[in-house]
């Protein structure tokens, strides 16, 4: 076949034959496609320099211009967080200052520290931060702050009945001095449904305590109480640092120890929210419970015996028993303790509770709230 036949023997004219030639050359739509032998030579040099090793001929993409959406969407956000700290500055504060202290919060605590929380810098506490200028301020709030170890097998306790028991010991706490009810005074009877009704010395105290307060029969022993016409809460939260600890006790009994401190910040019953004074009564409690086993030990199945309690606090009143804390308002402050009173470090959990306090001691003075 010729070059210029057609595939059905006819043949083109030298015009229409030119015509091909030049549109094959000059690129016209229905060109041929492939590229003459000077562009096939560009292209072999332009892939030996360097860094073209990777671009074909006529694979330029030209750059797109860059869409400002982003900085748009920064602008609307730096906007809307300017307005929000404008209408609420101290929320926004307390955010970034991590509830109060702007420290870290604390870890669950495992074991006994060693040594006590360091000073922190005096600042006055308000309605909005209540533990300001406190240790507390980087503790864990109501039920999270008491640590609850793994639970294994203990003498007649599976490792699931000893998970259960140490569930209903701290929910005993948290009855007992955690209860928004209990403590605006009213009675803690989810608590009380807790200990065994076969121990008749605990019974005694629980039927005399609400109706008669006592040095012996003094419902503080146990529980944690404001008088509702004389101290108000501050806030929802009240911080807690402690644990709970296991072991095997008598006749195969689950032994558990609770060591908790609890503050609570008031301020006065009749206080208008306005420039309120604010008073941290702090209660550090331990308590020793036995799991008896039913078939050893005379119990209801699912309560348990309280073997010791006992507690320190500070800023909760002194005198005589009246079965509620009773904290320091203004010029109650100056004379909230005797002088000859020990004092003590209401956050300093290495040592024991009631370490150093002798019998006639029930009112210590707080070296820092």
């Amino acid at each position: 076949m010729g070059a210029g036949t057609e595939p059905d023997g006819s043949s083109r004219s030298d015009e229409e034959w030119d015509r091909f030639l030049r549109e094959s050359v000059t690129g016209a739509a229905d060109a041929p496609k492939e590229p003459s032998a000077r562009a096939r030579e560009m292209s072999q040099r332009l892939r030996a320099e360097p860094g073209r090793g990777q671009e074909g001929w006529r694979t330029h993409t030209p750059a797109r211009p860059k869409r400002r959406t982003g900085w748009y969407v920064a602008g609307v956000l730096a906007s809307l967080v300017l307005l929000v700290v404008a209408l609420i500055p101290g929320r926004i504060a307390d955010l970034f200052a991590g509830d109060d202290s702007g420290s870290p919060p604390l870890g669950s605590e495992t074991a006994r520290p060693t040594q006590a929380p360091p000073a922190e810098a005096a600042q006055r506490p308000t309605r909005e931060r209540p533990f300001r200028g406190s240790p507390a301020a980087s503790w864990a709030g109501g039920a999270a702050g008491i640590a609850v170890p793994k639970a294994k097998a203990v003498g007649w306790m599976s490792a699931a009945q000893v998970e259960r028991a140490l569930a209903r010991s701290r929910d005993f706490l948290v009855g007992s001095s955690l209860d928004r009810g209990v403590l605006r005074g009213e009675r803690p009877e989810n608590a009380m449904a807790l200990i065994s009704p076969y121990q008749k010395d605990v019974q005694d105290l629980l039927r005399t305590a609400f109706r008669a307060p006592s040095e012996k029969h003094d419902p503080l022993l146990l529980f944690s109480r404001f008088q509702p016409s004389r101290a108000h809460l501050v806030g929802d939260v009240v911080k807690t640092r402690g644990r709970l600890t296991y072991r095997e006790g008598e006749r195969g009994a689950l032994r558990v120890t609770a060591d908790v401190t609890f503050v609570y910040p008031v301020t006065r019953a009749d206080a208008d929210g306005g420039d309120d004074e604010i008073v941290r009564t702090i209660v550090r409690r331990e308590l020793v419970l036995s799991w008896d086993d039913p078939d050893k030990v005379s119990t209801e199945p699912g309560t348990f015996s309280i073997v010791s309690y006992k507690y320190d606090m500070t800023n909760g009143g002194c005198g005589a028993p009246t079965g509620y804390f009773t904290p320091p308002f203004g010029t109650d402050s100056d004379r909230r303790t005797d002088e000859a009173a020990t004092e003590i470090d209401p956050y300093d959990r290495s040592t024991p509770v009631g370490k150093g306090k002798s019998p006639k001691d029930e009112c210590r003075k707080a070296t820092r709230s």
